[in-house]
């Protein structure tokens, strides 16, 4: 019998993957077992002080005087800091000049912070901080409080904005079927495990080291400069990683990063400020609520004709990134479809409240929300199913392509990912026991419902578009990366090790990624925008490659063979007949005084933005998403749960799919809570806020996960150059829980037949479904007594 001899396969002849591969996060092992350090981990140096913040007990008024020697008496109490002691700029607002460190003259929020002490320890710190109703003597004014009150008076953090095309007032006015209303949806805490920290320490040269946890360290640098009055390059910043950040710690952290070097630099010792929970929720802002008044014209079919809508978000009483926010809530009001006529205005209301700030999507879900809840009403309006009405206003291929704000829609993969979902999730047939449930049913009610992403990514603003990168190889082979991203617990560090492993041919294992640090990638952007393994994968890549070519070259010097027959893989460099380990390759190639390490830089082409126009291509490409989502609710109590979530996601040619699904999952779970449990409550008289620690503000537990929660990853290419073809996974999946607060609000309109549009608001906490419940019942009474026509 004949064989067939095959010639045994050499470690160079299997495949090299790195990239693509489901590598595990490479700090899991220290998350589980406790060893991963964080910014309160770090041993304390001689002589640390500690300090706490003196907050605001009115949410409006002039500072008429503090009592310093009641707090200065108090035990262990080293030092009070006010506003005029800082030696700089007063101010730590990213955009505009609005944001004091310390409130000076007035106060515009209840738990502004208007003193700083100082004590030996943490607890005698907290316990002056304390004291501070009875240390303040402010003479109190009215306080504006809701974004509604803001809108009526006229007062803005920035100037309205506006994206229109075409004539949406007279096709309204043209269009068979017309619906007008409001939607009112909150806003959302970050709740990061880990607080807002930072921890400050002298340098002998004038200069100070901030360990900050943050996601934007160049911006920390730059407002510690300021507000003590020096350079930058006096001020090291380091962050190695952060218990997670969510938008929360990319401004927001500069209030503590200030206060900590400021009072580190007037008493030339070693300073940390760390918030407890409640303060935390007292001082710092959160995802923007919006209010919402649309007009939407349309056909038989659902078709939009036109569109128009005030989009009213309480920024709270500072800029911070209010107005960048609400741009991209402008521009991704469109979400999947496309609109020939609309008219979108924005009004960034100031109020005294905590300055709201960026939250992952950063007014992205609260554009896109807008859109869904009002293609689900036209459905409701027609009596059709929502995803039919969702597929004839789809963006097309080719035609109909182009955004409101003119970039055309070129990486379109809607239509096949939604198809692909249906069929998976069994959509239709579901959509009809569904009924007959509810037929039969007459407490327990399910709803079921579709829901579809396109989310743009990139900085809005195009200069923060651009990263630098470190990479140093060893004379042992092992390799050292340093970038400008920070890790928040979403596996940036371990994609951008994956990324040098693949260029250099080594394991990833062998690929270790240090601290963010401004002394050694400088002028960084802030890890947000889904854009961080973007840029920052693509800066280390460049490095990884300079080095890779050099090493190339010296291959083909040292071993006398050609370029085509030299190859790094498998920690072996192959040259012609010759193999060896990487390791002793690069000691030789050291000895012939070969630079074994590079910086790298990456800029993402082709995006400009016209803020005056709102025009311009302000995304370098599109990601893509669709979720099912099935719940039960109980029309006597409110009570409800997620049964079933069937998700299919784009990430494009996915860098690391087992992180990949891990964010898909989470962010739908986060987005959930915002939509649902999550409620933010202030007095509506003095402006405090009533939901600030977790017996009062409810995020979701594993609890909440339904037990079938099926999560796919679409199979996809990006059309753009990105890393390895890959998208950004951070944000984008944060809409796909828009299914679920829609399938929520199906379910109620069940109660009435799916006659009776449900008045429900978000979150759609319990109370707030019951009331829903109620009304339609009312409703569809109310109609049942009217005489037949």
């Amino acid at each position: 019998m004949d064989q067939i001899l095959q010639k045994p396969l050499r470690m160079k002849d299997v495949a090299w993957v790195q990239v693509g591969a489901g590598q595990s996060h490479e700090s899991a092992r220290l998350h589980v077992s406790g060893r991963a350090n964080y910014t309160d981990d770090i041993p304390e140096l001689q002589g640390t002080l500690h300090a706490a913040l003196g907050l605001s007990p009115v949410a409006a008024g002039k500072i008429d005087s503090i009592d310093l020697a009641m707090l200065k008496s108090m035990p262990g109490v080293v030092d009070i800091v006010l506003a005029s002691d800082i030696p700089g700029v007063n101010d730590c607002g990213p955009i505009l000049h609005d944001d004091p460190i310390l409130a000076a003259d007035q106060v515009q929020y209840l738990g502004q912070p208007v003193f700083v002490a100082i004590a030996t320890t943490r607890n005698a710190a907290r316990r002056a901080a304390f004291l501070a109703r009875k240390a303040i003597t402010i003479t109190p004014s009215e306080p504006v409080l809701t974004a509604r009150d803001a809108h009526r008076l006229g007062q803005y953090v920035v100037p309205p904005m506006k994206l229109s095309r075409g004539d949406a007032e007279s096709e309204l006015g043209r269009a068979k079927h017309r619906l007008d209303g409001v939607i009112s949806v909150g806003g959302q805490e970050q709740f990061y495990l880990e607080g807002q920290i930072a921890y400050a320490s002298p340098a002998d040269d004038g200069g100070i080291k901030v360990w900050s946890s943050t996601q934007h360290p160049t911006e920390m640098q730059l407002v510690i400069s300021h507000s003590l009055g020096i350079s930058a390059n006096k001020v090291h910043v380091e962050c190695r990683r952060m218990g997670g950040g969510f938008g929360g710690k990319e401004s927001q952290s500069a209030l503590p990063a200030s206060v900590a070097a400021i009072c580190a630099n007037k008493l030339n010792s070693p300073v940390k400020l760390r918030y407890d929970r409640d303060d935390d929720f007292m001082v710092t802002g959160r995802r923007h609520g919006f209010e919402y008044d649309y007009s939407v014209g349309f056909d038989d079919e659902g078709r939009i004709l036109a569109a128009q809508i005030d989009m009213i978000t309480n920024a709270g009483f500072s800029a911070d990134l209010s107005a960048p926010v609400m741009t991209r809530a402008l521009c991704h009001f469109d979400n999947a479809y496309w609109l020939p006529h609309v008219l979108i205005k924005g009004f960034c209301a100031k109020t005294n409240t905590q300055s709201n700030t960026a939250f992952r999507g950063f007014g992205g879900p609260q554009g896109a929300l807008a859109m869904e809840i009002i293609i689900d009403k036209i459905a409701r309006h027609l009596g059709r199913d929502a995803i039919d009405v969702r597929k004839v206003n789809f963006y097309g291929i080719g035609r109909n392509n182009v955004t409101p704000y003119q970039q055309a829609v070129t990486d379109n993969v809607i239509h096949q990912l939604s198809d692909d979902l249906l069929e998976s999730s069994n959509y239709r047939a579901r959509r009809k026991t569904t009924a007959e449930f509810n037929r039969t049913s007459p407490i327990l009610k399910k709803g079921l419902a579709f829901s579809p992403v396109k989310f743009g990514i990139s900085f809005n603003v195009t200069h923060f578009n651009q990263a630098g990168a470190l990479v140093h190889v060893y004379m042992d082979g092992s390799v050292l990366v340093n970038h400008g991203g920070t890790e928040m617990g979403q596996g940036l560090n371990t994609k951008v090790a994956q990324v040098v492993a693949q260029e250099l041919g080594v394991d990833v294992k062998n690929v270790r990624c240090t601290a963010t640090d401004t002394q050694k990638v400088a002028n960084t952007s802030a890890t947000a925008a889904s854009t961080g393994a973007d840029l920052n994968g693509k800066a280390a890549q460049d490095a990884a490659r300079q080095i890779r070519n050099r090493l190339l070259q010296f291959a083909v010097d040292h071993f006398g063979c050609s370029i085509e027959d030299v190859m790094l893989q498998n920690d072996m460099v192959y040259a012609g007949d010759q193999e060896l380990p990487f390791g002793e390759f690069v000691m030789l190639a050291y000895r012939a005084r070969i630079q074994l390490w590079s910086d790298g830089f990456y800029t993402t082409p082709g995006l400009h933005w016209d803020p005056a126009t709102m025009s311009g291509r302000p995304f370098y490409y599109f990601a893509y998403g669709a979720a099912v989502s099935e719940v039960l609710i109980d029309t006597l109590t409110g009570e409800w749960m997620l049964l079933r979530a069937d998700i299919l996601h784009d990430a494009g040619k996915s860098l690391n799919p087992a992180i990949d699904v891990g964010q898909v999952e989470g962010a739908f779970v986060q987005g959930m809570g915002w939509l649902t449990n999550e409620e933010l409550v202030w007095h509506p008289k003095t402006g405090a806020l009533l939901t600030h620690a977790p017996s009062t503000y409810k995020i979701p537990t594993a609890n909440d996960v339904p037990t079938e929660f099926h999560t796919r990853l679409f199979r996809n290419e990006s059309a753009v150059d990105s890393i390895f073809r890959s998208k950004a996974v951070g944000e984008p999946p944060l809409l796909l829980p828009f299914s679920v607060w829609l399938a929520i609000c199906d379910a109620i309109s069940s109660v009435g037949d799916h006659k009776i549009q449900p008045p429900l608001r978000a979150p759609a906490t319990a109370e707030a479904i019951l009331t829903a419940v109620e009304q339609v019942k009312k409703a569809s009474a109310d109609i049942g007594a009217l005489p037949p026509r």
